[in-house]
């Protein structure tokens, strides 16, 4: 038994932040960050909006396409680094917010790997048959802890949220996931705060932000992609030649560019959407992914890599045959 994609979903919201936007309230220029990015634009989620309403429309699009209603729905998994309270879980907001009752509801915190890691639990579960129609989530508030003063990540990061609905299958769907991660890098991307550490500098309004050392972080992201690249196609006896799509993290456009020329593949075979997402962090594979189906470029019967990498170290793939 496999479990495959049924339907996908994804969610923007409204406000646009252009890269002229950010220079007049940050020392940067467009060409700067163009050039270091590849990103144009990214999306700025309301005062009113959070992690899970995000969450919610993505799922209830999924849910349409997939053909699903809350009553199919028996397992439901979202990675996030930015939940709308510290509990309950965002996964159990999302599910009352469907009319879902009586389902495992988990979230998971691997960063910008969030929805790979949701992805492999959920594809296990239905292979086990312990669950038989599965929403898988990855959503994002990400600029509600940024530092709007530092150049170096406000102009990175966004917010939105995509979904898949996973079914069972006989014929191979998901062929096959990796996860991991190696905590040794957690001080190269990391947010400095939380409830046992530091909660009192929270409490008493000393400022926090995402803190991020750049050109650390590429260079550990492309070294352990290439090698994740690798591993997930000898796990799945597949050669990269087969693959057509390549459906990468939306970090940034040199890491996407990176990931393309160890497979091989022309960017055309690429699902870029940096460009005008930014960096959505759990988010960004299946709101590229959501995309590139709804525009006919990934079709039924191709086979799909998706991969990320993230805070934490944090990193997962995921060979599909949609």
């Amino acid at each position: 038994m496999y479990s495959r994609i049924a339907g996908t979903g994804s969610y923007l919201p409204e406000k646009v932040v252009t890269n002229a936007d950010l220079e007049k309230i940050v020392d940067t220029t467009d060409e700067w960050i163009r050039s270091r990015t590849g990103i144009e634009s990214r999306h700025m989620s309301a005062p009113e909006e959070t992690t899970s309403s995000m969450a919610t429309i993505a799922a209830r699009r999924a849910m349409e396409m997939a053909g699903v209603g809350p009553e199919d729905i028996d397992f439901i998994i979202v990675g996030t680094t930015t939940p709308d309270v510290i509990f309950p879980n965002v996964a159990t907001i999302v599910q009352a917010a469907l009319g879902i009752h009586d389902t495992p509801a988990l979230a998971v915190e691997t960063a910008c790997a969030g929805f790979m890691s949701a992805l492999s639990i959920a594809d296990k579960y239905l292979r086990l048959g312990e669950a038989k129609c599965a929403l898988v989530i990855g959503a994002e508030a990400l600029t509600r802890i940024i530092d709007w003063n530092d150049r170096t990540t406000c102009v990175l990061f966004a917010d939105g949220a995509g979904a898949v609905v996973l079914q069972p299958s006989e014929e191979p769907g998901i062929l096959t996931t990796i996860i991991a991660a190696d905590g040794q890098y957690r001080d190269l991307l990391s947010y400095p705060y939380g409830v046992s550490s530091g909660f009192d500098k929270l409490r008493s309004g000393a400022p926090a932000a995402l803190t991020m050392k750049g050109s650390e972080v590429f260079k550990v992201a492309v070294n352990k992609l290439s090698k994740l690249v690798d591993q997930t196609l000898a796990k799945a006896g597949v050669d990269k030649s087969e693959i057509d799509w390549l459906v990468p993290h939306q970090a940034n456009l040199r890491i996407i560019q990176a990931a393309a020329r160890k497979l091989n593949m022309p960017m055309e075979q690429v699902v870029v959407t940096v460009t005008h997402h930014g960096n959505t962090s759990a988010a960004s594979v299946p709101l590229a992914l959501d995309t590139a189906v709804r525009d006919g470029r990934i079709k039924r019967g191709q086979l799909l890599m998706l991969e990320a990498f993230g805070g934490g170290f944090t990193w997962g793939s995921a060979l599909v045959r949609f």
